[in-house]
């Protein structure tokens, strides 16, 4: 499943063909619909994993103090492609975004495995900030709620901008504006 995770995360939904899946996952066409069903599940499977790892990952990272480094890793992470190299090629951005991107609004049960990752998104960084502004770290100028979404839409934003960006050093740039947007 991770195998077929990188695949659809480095050519997408629509360029990955049931034939680059089989030669990809070494199984035969059979046992691929066999175990998965058809390629929209198989794709809203890989998504469902590929959220599920980086849930893990973030709420790691959100458990640190001080927590304005880690929200930067968070943030700076999409841009940072090159280090995500595999031997399926560069994943592209943010798959949950690049979902978002592909079959949104069209296909309803991909809008809401979308909107539930970044509902779970906000509401992950929202408590980690709310600990971070009762700690003093964060300013509480703004709702915490607020303030995550703020991340959300750069973390986002980033995700599809870093794609094309020829400038490796912007989105660091923009990203520290943002972490300097929350120092109290």
């Amino acid at each position: 499943m991770q195998r077929a995770v990188e695949l659809f995360w480095s050519r997408g939904y629509g360029a990955t063909s049931i034939q680059d899946l089989v030669d990809a996952l070494a199984v035969e066409r059979g046992s691929l619909y066999g175990a998965f069903g058809d390629k929209r599940r198989f794709y809203l499977d890989a998504v469902r994993l590929y959220w599920e790892v980086y849930e893990r990952h973030l709420v790691a990272a959100l458990d640190t103090v001080p927590l304005l480094p880690a929200l930067r890793e968070i943030l700076t992470h999409p841009a940072r492609l090159d280090e995500l190299v595999t031997d399926m090629g560069a994943p592209q951005g943010c798959l949950v975004g690049n979902t978002a991107a592909e079959l949104v609004p069209h296909d309803s049960e991909a809008t809401e495995l979308v909107a539930r990752s970044y509902g779970r998104f906000t509401e992950l960084v929202t408590e980690a900030l709310r600990r971070a502004q009762a700690s003093g770290e964060v300013t509480d100028s703004a709702r915490p709620e607020a303030q995550a979404r703020l991340l959300l839409y750069v973390v986002q934003g980033l995700s599809l901008v870093s794609r094309a960006e020829s400038d490796r050093s912007a989105a660091p740039a923009a990203v520290d504006t943002a972490i300097d947007a929350l120092r109290a």
